[in-house]
């Protein structure tokens, strides 16, 4: 059965981050994400994760000055101390909020960085964090972004994905397919899903156009979303769309998988 985890920076944004703990518990969530939690201390969130009753089942490391612009800063070469004082700080949180995975962005290399010395420097920086979150037993994604959204941005298709994990060569680096990027990308959803889905480690979902919630756009998700089941996959869909009018009115393509969650 598919198992479905809020993503808490997109999904009940008409309240504070903190309070969308128990926005999500109280629709039928057990488990949240995030992008980012570095601007609240671990201590809060796990408060009110806690009292929520739900798991936390990802955060993304630190990406660089998001307000700026940038998104990611693990192939700059100039910020490599950088990326590795945010692989300890995650993991801080990591640890703080028992969360299993960590997503890293490759981000946009800097216009005097070639693109050969910003995928070294991605490949060695992938190395460093995986082996820091092996020694923790945590997982390490890395996520292709589609181009058309974040223009220039380094790893932005499936087989770039795949390319860098088996030159990372660390067991613990997987893939997040989010299919809203993957649909902007290069289609052929399905096939891709089933052929990548040993490498994959957490899967996130909106409609396209718009990165709204299934059913509001051209992907078929009535249809792929059991077909993903019946490939067999195990892990977490992180809900991480834009709701088209509010977060509770866009819910009913979940209430089947709700329903028939075990209790």
């Amino acid at each position: 059965m598919l198992q479905f985890a809020a993503n808490l920076s997109l999904l009940f944004a008409d309240r504070p981050f903190l309070d969308r703990f128990a926005a999500a518990a109280g629709a039928g969530f057990r488990a949240v994400e995030f992008q980012f939690p570095y601007a609240w201390s671990a201590e809060e969130i796990a408060e009110r994760q806690a009292a929520a009753g739900v798991a936390v089942v990802l955060h993304n490391l630190p990406a660089g000055n998001w307000e700026a612009g940038e998104r990611g800063i693990a192939c700059h070469p100039d910020r490599i101390a950088e990326f590795q004082d945010g692989v300890g700080r995650a993991l801080a949180y990591a640890g703080g909020l028992d969360c299993p995975r960590l997503n890293c962005l490759a981000g946009i290399p800097p216009s005097q960085v070639g693109i050969e010395t910003a995928r070294r420097t991605l490949v060695e920086n992938l190395r460093f964090a995986a082996r820091a979150l092996a020694a923790e037993n945590r997982q390490l994604l890395v996520e292709p972004i589609n181009t058309r959204d974040i223009p220039g941005f380094l790893i932005a298709r499936s087989d770039d994905a795949l390319r860098l994990l088996d030159e990372v060569g660390e067991p613990n680096l997987a893939i997040q397919y989010d299919i809203y990027h993957a649909q902007r990308m290069e289609g052929e959803l399905a096939g891709t899903l089933a052929s990548l889905l040993p490498r994959i480690g957490h899967i996130q979902l909106a409609d396209n156009p718009g990165r709204h919630e299934p059913g509001t756009g051209e992907i078929n998700f009535t249809w792929l979303l059991p077909r993903l089941d019946s490939l067999g996959y195990e892990g977490w869909i992180g809900c991480e769309y834009h709701p088209a009018t509010s977060t509770e009115a866009g819910l009913g393509w979940l209430q089947p998988f709700f329903a028939n969650a075990p209790g």
